[in-house]
């Protein structure tokens, strides 16, 4: 199986690549299964979006919450040999929480949950993220310029063997970074068979 995560700050391009990934591989004759968390077919993501369009701290334990529930309902359900799965928003979530609880829930996630080497952190200066969020309609807690700069940090502080790729330029220029990791890695995986 091939398990492919595309994480990052938000506005940082993560469902437009991962749609642009699914498609690559779908030309190639393959099964892809693309999974962007929440999720809108079941209870655990409609409830973490709606929290995440809420604000207080009940709010943000909710979305944590349900959040790791749909996420684990996702691993559970798609994760199959044959097939290739694409996880959006995956084990970064744990960077909205306080940086020791996220250190510790990052661990234990990365030591029980599949993780591989298509692991792809897509970065953005804060700013620049904030400013392709406010085009959006929906709002949600995490999506201000503060908690932007704080969440990247902890991200920042949690990766270890991810492919960090910055955001800024175009689409396309962008993917053509994300590709060429995508075919060495394919590559290197061809050899180990």
């Amino acid at each position: 199986m091939r398990f492919i995560v595309v994480d990052g700050l938000d506005g940082s391009g993560k469902s437009t690549h991962a749609r642009i990934i699914r498609e690559k591989y779908r030309k190639m004759g393959e099964n892809v299964i693309l999974r962007e968390h929440p999720s809108d077919d079941n209870h655990y993501g409609l409830k973490a979006k709606k929290a995440l369009l809420g604000r207080g701290k009940v709010n943000k334990i909710k979305a944590a919450f349900y959040y790791t529930l749909d996420v684990l309902r996702s691993v559970r359900l798609y994760h199959q040999e044959g097939k290739t799965l694409i996880m959006v928003r995956y084990l970064m979530g744990v960077t909205y929480l306080p940086l020791p609880l996220a250190r510790l829930l990052y661990h234990l996630f990365t030591a029980v949950l599949p993780t591989s080497d298509y692991m792809f952190f897509l970065d953005l200066e804060p700013e620049k993220a904030l400013k392709r969020l406010n085009e959006r309609v929906d709002e949600e807690m995490f999506e201000n310029l503060e908690d932007l700069i704080q969440v990247r940090d902890k991200a920042l502080q949690l990766l270890r063997g991810w492919h960090i790729i910055n955001t800024e330029g175009s689409i396309e220029g962008v993917q053509c970074k994300i590709n060429s990791i995508l075919e060495e890695l394919d590559l290197k995986d061809k050899k180990v068979i």
